[in-house]
């Protein structure tokens, strides 16, 4: 499998972004990669968050895409304005009905946990990251700590 940086793209800090980066993963990685779903389905995740949650500024305002693939996981970054106001965060308190606010738990999810963020500075903005493992890791705990955070099936294994 190819290693190395596959994507880097600079986006309009606009909700119609969100489909070009979809678009833009699907070239980089290629209709028969064996994580295409996961990845697409996180890169919207990260995108949507960004166009969302990021503090309004310049017209101008850029979100950036990069995708690198290592040899055990496929890495996905989103870098925005970045938010004065609060960092990026799991809610488990949301409802399953809940229409919004499971876009990081599908991240959490997709990726085992290896996520995070990355401030760059006051006024530089913040990089969210993730990275989505070709072998999933078994899930930690027992069955009952999965029956009070439930989840779309998009993310069931």
């Amino acid at each position: 499998m190819k290693t190395g940086k596959l994507a880097e793209v600079f986006l309009d800090s606009a909700y119609e972004s969100v489909g070009r980066a979809r678009h833009e993963t699907r070239e980089a990685l290629g209709p028969d990669h064996v994580l295409l779903s996961d990845v697409v389905q996180v890169v919207s995740e990260l995108l949507a968050n960004a166009v969302e949650h990021a503090d309004p500024g310049l017209v101008d305002d850029l979100i950036g895409l990069t995708l690198t693939a290592t040899h055990d996981s496929v890495h996905v970054e989103v870098s925005d304005p970045g938010s004065a106001s609060r960092a990026p965060h799991i809610s488990w308190r949301r409802p399953f009905e809940a229409r919004r606010g499971r876009g990081l738990l599908i991240v959490d999810r997709l990726s085992g946990g290896r996520w995070g963020t990355r401030e760059h500075g006051r006024g530089l903005g913040r990089t969210v990251w993730c990275a989505i493992p070709y072998v999933r890791p078994e899930p930690v705990g027992d069955e009952s700590d999965e029956a009070e955070r439930p989840l779309s099936a998009a993310c069931r294994n």
